[in-house]
């Protein structure tokens, strides 16, 4: 069973389970170049929508496509920061969003090859082909208007919310389409934190009402092209994580130990659903700088042993990379070298 395989047979949730070891072991991998050179090493291609909308800006201070203010310093910023605020927030008023709100238009010239040359690259190597989309509806619209601003709006002006998510949900919808028309891949990777480490940022009906019908159309229209879906949201989300798994989202990447992982899959058996999460590993203990080489690998095996018996289950870090690429290759090697103990555990 090559690596490919053995993703798939723990994305069906086989039992007796076949494989566990790191979850994007079986994954194409690129390095994400910044202006500064090489940065980091992503689990999937990057494409030229990606790189238009977001990736090509950094800087202490500047504005994107829509107006929202950021920073990026490469090699001191774990990723991309809005500053949005009060006084800089695109949205000035959210009765009069479409006032503000300029939709980009993607270039009709967006030059492909580059991505699909990696594409079938890592085909032909066997291996799964990633995508990515960055800023999910919760995350452009926290990005567009102050962040205490949206929590109000989602009490003060829920259907003003649900239009913005309606337009929003509509250009997305578009950039799949491109995605998909333009590059042979397999897993579409959909970025949106939805939750702190251990709370909420909003009510699982305010999810269920604003968030969870428009994810269902956007990943909806993967699978009827034979794509799946990977959410990212390395945070809390217990109380909507079935909801997850009910609009077809295959891979819950980020599944943080705050959440009862084990009551998850025990509700996913339940209900008869199947997603696969991806995480387990208590970051402050895998992705810190003064983590020990025994304190990492503890970590590790504690969450095999801990979520493997349960099924759905891989681990991995829940931020995807760590901060420190020490740790992130001792957590790898345990990964699969605990993974395969444990799998020989089951057999025996």
């Amino acid at each position: 069973m090559n690596k490919k395989e053995a993703f798939m047979s723990a994305l069906r949730n086989d039992k007796p389970p076949k494989w566990m070891g790191h979850a994007f072991d079986a994954f194409h991998n690129e390095v994400v170049f910044g202006p500064a050179g090489p940065e980091l090493l992503f689990h999937a291609v990057i494409d030229p929508i990606s790189n238009w909308d977001v990736l090509q800006f950094s800087g202490e201070c500047y504005k994107d496509l829509w107006g929202v203010t950021h920073r990026y310093i490469v090699g001191v910023d774990p990723g991309i920061l809005p500053l949005t605020n009060k006084e800089n927030q695109v949205i000035k008023d959210m009765e009069h969003w479409r006032d503000y709100v300029k939709f980009p238009e993607i270039p009709k010239d967006l030059d492909w090859s580059y991505a699909q040359a990696q594409c079938k690259a890592a085909h032909e190597r066997g291996e799964l082909v990633m995508v990515p989309s960055f800023r999910g509806l919760f995350e452009r619209f926290h990005s567009l208007r102050a962040f205490e601003c949206v929590m109000e709006d989602f009490i003060l002006y829920p259907d003003e919310c649900m239009e913005f998510f309606d337009a929003y949900t509509d250009w997305k919808l578009e950039t799949i389409k491109l995605l998909i028309d333009n590059l042979d891949f397999d897993i579409f990777h959909s970025h949106d934190d939805l939750g702190a480490k251990s709370k909420l940022f909003f009510s699982p009906q305010i999810y269920r009402d604003m968030f969870k019908p428009r994810y269902k159309k956007l990943y909806d229209y993967c699978h009827s092209r034979g794509i799946l879906v990977q959410h990212h949201c390395d945070c809390y989300i217990e109380p909507f994580a079935i909801d997850f798994a009910e609009i077809g989202i295959d891979m819950w990447q980020g599944a943080l130990p705050t959440n009862d992982i084990v009551k998850i899959q025990k509700e996913l058996d339940e209900k008869g659903l199947n997603m696969l999460l991806m995480g387990g590993l208590e970051a402050a203990i895998v992705d810190n700088e003064y983590a020990t080489e025994e304190e990492i690998r503890a970590e590790v095996r504690r969450a095999i042993d801990t979520y493997g018996p349960g099924g759905h289950f891989l681990p991995c870090i829940g931020s995807i990379n760590c901060l420190y690429p020490k740790n992130e290759e001792i957590a790898v090697d345990e990964m699969n070298r605990y993974g395969a103990e444990w799998i020989k555990k089951q057999q025996a």
